[in-house]
Order: C-alpha cells, then sequence, then structure tokens
C-alpha cells in the first residue's frame, strides 16, 4: 500500500468507516500492498464494534418463563460451545507453524497465516462469550451441572491438517452452529433468551466469514489446491455424512476429541435443530466464495470433487 493509500485507510478507521472482513486478503496483501498491522486493525475494529456483556444478556433473561424444552436447548448449546477454544487454540498452533514453513517460500502466504492466527484471539475471546452465557444459564436454571472431569476432556485439542481443510472444516463448523442457533431463535419465547441465540448465530456467522475470506486467500495465492476445499465438504456432506450430526445411526469414537453435536440430546422433545438443506446451501455458498467454482447440492459437491481429483 502507497504511503497515501494507507493513510486513507488509517483515515476511514478513525472517521468511523464501517468495519468489515478483508474477504480478498490475498489480493489486499499482494496487489494494494496492506500490511499486518493494516489487517490487524481491521480485525480489530471489527471486533470492537460487535462486542457484547454477557452479565447484560443473563440479567434480561426471566428463568421462570423457561420452558423444559429451551432449559435442553441451552444445555445442549453450553456443551457444544465448551469444545470450541481447542479449535481456536489449535488454530493459532497451526497458523503460527504454517507462517514459519512458508516464511523463505511465499511471504504472501506467510502473511495470511499470521492473519489467521492473529485473528484467533478474537474467535476465541467471542466464543468465550458463547461458552459462558449458556452455561450459566444451564446452571442457573438447574439443568446438570458439568463435571471437572467433562470440562477436561470436552478441551481436547483437535489434530492437525492441511491449512486449507482446517480452515474449510471449521467454516463448516460455524455454518453448522449459526443455523442451529438460528432455528432455536425461532423456538422459544422468552425476549431475553430469544435474544442470546440471535446474537450468538450472528457472531458465528460472521467467524464462518472469517474463515471463508482465510481460505479463498489460500486458494488465491495458487499454494493450495480447491479439491481440498471440496474434500471436507464432502465429508459432511457425503450420506450419513458429520452434517446428519445426532441423527445419524452411527457415529465416529473419535478417541481424541468431542463434536457435541454429534451427541445432540433433546430431553424428551421432537425438536432437533438440523435444518440440513439450509446448512448446504450455505456450505455450497462458502465453496463458491472459496474456489469460485459454482455447486448447488450434495451430489454436484461429490462430482466436482471426483472431477478436482483428476487436475
Amino acid at each position: 500500500m502507497t504511503a497515501p493509500a494507507r493513510t486513507a485507510a488509517r483515515d476511514a478507521g478513525r472517521t468511523g468507516a464501517q468495519p468489515a472482513i478483508i474477504t480478498d486478503l490475498y489480493a489486499a496483501l499482494t496487489e494494494r500492498g496492506m500490511s499486518l498491522v493494516d489487517v490487524t486493525w481491521e480485525q480489530h475494529r471489527l471486533h470492537e464494534s460487535r462486542r457484547w456483556s454477557v452479565v447484560d444478556m443473563l440479567s434480561a433473561v426471566d428463568l421462570d418463563s423457561l420452558t423444559a424444552r429451551d432449559r435442553i436447548l441451552v444445555w445442549n448449546a453450553g456443551r457444544a460451545e465448551l469444545t470450541t477454544k481447542p479449535g481456536a487454540d489449535r488454530l493459532e498452533r497451526q497458523a503460527e507453524a504454517e507462517c514459519r514453513r512458508w516464511g523463505s517460500v511465499n511471504p504472501s502466504v506467510a502473511a495470511v497465516m499470521e492473519a489467521c492466527g492473529t485473528w484467533s484471539r478474537y474467535w476465541n475471546e467471542e466464543e468465550a462469550h458463547h461458552e459462558t452465557v449458556f452455561i450459566q444459564l444451564a446452571q442457573a436454571t438447574g439443568m446438570e451441572p458439568i463435571s471437572d472431569e467433562t470440562f477436561i476432556q470436552f478441551r481436547q485439542v483437535f489434530p492437525d491438517d492441511d491449512m486449507l481443510r482446517t480452515l474449510v472444516l471449521l467454516a463448516i463448523s460455524e455454518i453448522t452452529a449459526a443455523v442451529n442457533y438460528g432455528q432455536c431463535q425461532h423456538v422459544v419465547e422468552d425476549a431475553g433468551l430469544r435474544r442470546i441465540f440471535k446474537q450468538v448465530a450472528a457472531d458465528e456467522i460472521q467467524h464462518r466469514n472469517y474463515f471463508v475470506s482465510f481460505a479463498k486467500a489460500l486458494v488465491d495465492s495458487g499454494e493450495y489446491h480447491p479439491k481440498d476445499a471440496f474434500a471436507v465438504a464432502h465429508l459432511f456432506l457425503r450420506e450419513d455424512g458429520e452434517l446428519q450430526g445426532s441423527t445419524r445411526e452411527q457415529r465416529e469414537n473419535r478417541g481424541t476429541h468431542v463434536n457435541w453435536w454429534d451427541h445432540l440430546e433433546t430431553g424428551g422433545s421432537d425438536f432437533r435443530p438440523e435444518a440440513i438443506e439450509k446448512k448446504e446451501q450455505l456450505i455450497c455458498g462458502a465453496l463458491k466464495k472459496i474456489t469460485g467454482i459454482a455447486v448447488g447440492s450434495r451430489d454436484e459437491v461429490e462430482d466436482t470433487w471426483m472431477d478436482l481429483l483428476d487436475t
């Protein structure tokens, strides 16, 4: 970025221009000359604009009005969110290693990795809000408490993988969470609880957009092949795949980490926040943003993945 351009970007931040995710990160770093300081400033501006208070959110919930279904939804959400810190910790560690690996090979890819690792601190903080608001609400309504043993078990860190595959997996995980919370939002009656589900769903969509941005930057660099993005999407979308969550007859016993959506409990209610078709379309949309390849269904994802394996 030239000196006048950098001054203009800095002034835009100071004068209240709407903060936003940099959706073309690789071009911003290589063509527009943004520095990592510039990228970090934009990350921070957006983070500050989206901050909210767990204490205030909890105080607005009428505990006496919550139904048995409301309480089980909150209980499940608290356990699901307990597993997110390991993802953020892993991302920071993996991004750091990848930054060092690419430093002498492709400095622009190294910068993308560093931007991703830097942003993970905001992701970690925001997920801490989600975890805390749901667990504290579950405890306040008398739901089964989380033992120290469960807490430690749910903090297991995911095993490392290729960075593009990791980012796509995280984007799909955020899609899953956002849709689930959106579905919950529509079935609860208490305005305070509805506001919590709405806020957390909005946060998850923002996280999805960040992961898409980082994944797109890796594909744009030419160093990562789109087939890996489609491979992960196929893992979720295939018949009886990860996207089916707790509805599957057989679930993986990973032995390394916990995915609570695999173990969703209904507490006797018929409601499940799955909305598979909506998640499928959002995954297809994410693939289009990341790779530039348009697909519209599970079958098209599989066909495209198979075609890309030959390229």
